[in-house]
């Protein structure tokens, strides 16, 4: 059974709520983290050279990032163990979560077909939400090229 393709939702529109577990052993809902700022940013796959990359430079900026007032979670289909192996490999200072079912992913609209290699598959589009204190969509950038990304971002808050 593959997961549903829905569509993207929209800067001013909610932000699609939910609960997923975290490599810290926490659950992390959005409902929780009103009042704050959230950087939530969908990846493809752990310990792959583009997510190091787009992690490597949030866990650089993080504190850039918490000045302003939000928080960073990224979020794929990995595992907590291949979460847990990622973060310790990188030393990365902020959450992952585990979407393992792909419900929040799909929530997202960001399960989308790739082709690579002319090859087609479904797989995670790197997207970043950028959802404001009121739970809102403030911000989304999406198909994101990793270099200088986490700048953008920054620029945005």
């Amino acid at each position: 059974m593959g997961v549903p393709v829905t569509s993207m939702p929209a800067p001013g529109e909610p932000a699609p709520d939910f609960r997923l577990p975290a490599d810290d052993g926490r659950t992390v809902s959005l409902k929780d983290l009103r009042g704050k700022k959230v950087v939530l940013y969908f990846y493809p796959k752990d310990d792959t050279p583009g997510c190091t990359r787009e992690a490597c430079a949030f866990r650089d900026n993080l504190a850039r990032v918490t000045s302003k007032g939000a928080l960073v979670f990224g979020v794929s289909r990995d595992n907590l163990a291949s979460h847990a192996k990622f973060k310790d490999k990188y030393h990365l200072n902020f959450p992952l979560l585990a979407d393992v079912d792909g419900i929040v992913t799909s929530a997202y609209g960001v399960w989308k077909e790739k082709t690579l290699y002319g090859r087609t598959s479904m797989g995670i589009e790197r997207t970043t939400f950028l959802i404001d204190e009121k739970g809102r969509i403030a911000k989304v950038w999406p198909k994101v090229k990793v270099d200088g990304h986490a700048d953008e971002v920054l620029a945005a808050l």
